[in-house]
């Protein structure tokens, strides 16, 4: 087995309304890479989030006053905490810097995966000569970006553009950089799956020496995405998406869901 995953260079800056499916399409005839069937494209949350307009002026948002009871308690921008609230249906753990919730997704995250870094203002044509100037709504330190209102979704539109645009069946994936509970470190994770397993199940099958696997499921969905964000980078490298070939299992449907632990098998909570 042979998996290469190859960073596309040539991705815009992404805006609001922007088709992802061309840019990428676009790329890939660009890196000289033809899609095959079963191939498959990772995509960084942040120019999902961007094209679909979850950009937020902090200027905007009126803080509520759980937000700022919270904000009080974790040094925190009331705003960005109401924010947070609004995003999230439970918060779970709080330390200073830090509120850890259970997204309205699903998934439980930091500061409801709300961030600050490689967002700009969505100006109009990327202009970069309005970022200097301190005139109200353009400075980039007061805007941040939420998490795509429904990435599953998000993810089968692409896929769907993208197969209508070259014939071939490819899976999508987005992710996000998530803490884990037991490790320090953040790693990339799955947020929205199209056309590829979340989870795979291996148990019945047997190991080297013959004996049935009896609890093993692997959360392929997000080996994938720990590894593309590898390719990725996590600071001014420019390449949101990445090409994959080679991945071990087929192609199915699948969404987010299969990923997610229940609570009551959740021993962390």
């Amino acid at each position: 087995m042979s998996l290469i995953l190859t960073p596309l260079s040539g991705i815009p800056l992404v805006r609001r309304g922007d088709n992802l499916a061309d840019f990428i399409v676009k790329a890939l005839e660009e890196n000289e890479i033809a899609l095959d069937d079963n191939d498959i494209l990772v995509l960084a949350q942040k120019i999902v989030s961007k094209s679909e307009g979850r950009t937020v002026n902090l200027a905007a948002v009126t803080p509520s006053q759980r937000a700022i009871d919270l904000a009080r308690q974790t040094d925190k921008d009331a705003r960005v905490v109401e924010l947070i609230l609004r995003e999230s249906s439970e918060v779970l753990r709080t330390r200073p810097g830090t509120i850890i919730v259970e997204h309205r997704l699903g998934f439980v995250c930091a500061n409801a995966g709300i961030d600050h870094s490689n967002v700009a203002p969505p100006l109009p044509e990327g202009d970069c000569e309005a970022l200097r100037k301190e005139g109200p709504g353009v400075r980039a330190e007061e805007w941040v970006l939420l998490l795509p209102t429904e990435p599953d979704h998000s993810a089968e539109m692409i896929r769907k553009e993208i197969e209508s645009q070259t014939g071939k069946q490819i899976g999508i994936l987005i992710i996000d950089s998530h803490g884990r509970a037991w490790r320090n470190g953040t790693v990339g994770v799955a947020i929205g799956i199209a056309g590829l397993p979340g989870l795979q199940d291996l148990r019945g099958q047997p190991d080297l020496f013959g004996f049935s696997l009896r609890i093993t499921q692997v959360g392929v969905a997000d080996e994938l995405g720990a590894a593309a964000s590898l390719a990725m980078g996590q600071a001014a490298e420019g390449t949101p998406v990445v090409h994959v070939r080679g991945f071990p299992y087929p192609l199915r449907e699948a969404s987010l869901k299969e990923l997610l632990r229940p609570k009551e098998q959740d021993l962390f909570r």
